[in-house]
């Protein structure tokens, strides 16, 4: 037996906290009653309408994705173009990527089903770090990189302080290559960060997300995650909320 809220969320509807508005709000019914309290438990057997429509379980599926460039973070695309689900054509489950990497970004990027799970992972309190790695025009200096760290004044706020290092320059080309390690998710961040500092980004990559990895994967590879990195991340997320 699990908490109708959590079923829920993990067939993919919404969040749990999305999915207990919906419950409060009258439109949830198991088998065939509404319910409005948060504490009520189903089983398997029971039927679970969301709006009226069925709820169509699915076991929770994690997987982590190496993105290639020229790909969109999305489940579908208006204009046709490739998407990140186009790699999972044997994956039955509803699965959709948590949070997104831009068309012109490659890495690690993860899918799943669980709403719940996602909502976590992407939840600002929740201080999952990222690392990317850029190769930007001009060469970076020390100031520069102090910049960033103390966080950056974008249109939408300003940034968290980062972590940045300078891992190459090349004067002839005059261009630098620069890791940098976020916890946020504003769109575009660290693009945007770069360039408010005068290096456009030429290239960008994710490389890790918390403790995961690419090891072992090439662009438009990808793996499922084991329970016990799923249970990780859980701790993870919940250890650093504020």
């Amino acid at each position: 037996m699990e908490r109708l809220q959590k079923v829920i969320a993990h067939a993919g509807v919404a969040s749990r906290r999305k999915a207990e508005e919906l419950i409060v709000e009258g439109k949830v019914k198991v088998n065939g009653k509404v319910v409005k309290e948060l504490g009520v438990k189903v089983g398997p057997n029971d039927k679970v309408e969301v709006n009226g429509i069925p709820l169509e379980r699915e076991e929770p599926v994690y997987f982590l994705l190496y993105k290639p460039r020229g790909v969109i973070s999305a489940v579908h695309d208006d204009k046709g173009r490739k998407v990140v689900t186009d790699f999972f054509p044997e994956v039955t489950a509803r699965i959709y990527p948590i949070g997104r990497l831009d068309y012109d970004t490659s890495g690690l990027l993860l899918l799943t089903n669980d709403g719940d799970f996602a909502n976590l992972m992407m939840h600002p309190k929740n201080e999952v770090e990222k690392v990317y790695v850029a190769k930007v025009k001009g060469i970076m200096f020390r100031e520069t990189v102090k910049k960033l760290e103390k966080g950056i004044k974008l249109e939408d706020g300003m940034t968290a302080p980062a972590k940045v290092k300078v891992l190459s320059t090349d004067k002839k080309k005059n261009t630098s290559i620069v890791q940098i390690t976020i916890h946020e998710g504003k769109n575009r961040q660290v693009r945007r960060m770069l360039e408010a500092v005068g290096h456009p980004v030429l290239k960008l990559k994710r490389e890790m997300y918390a403790f995961l990895t690419l090891q072992g994967l090439k662009p438009g590879e990808s793996r499922e995650l084991t329970p016990h990195e799923v249970k990780q991340l859980r701790v993870l997320a919940t250890k650093v909320k504020k």
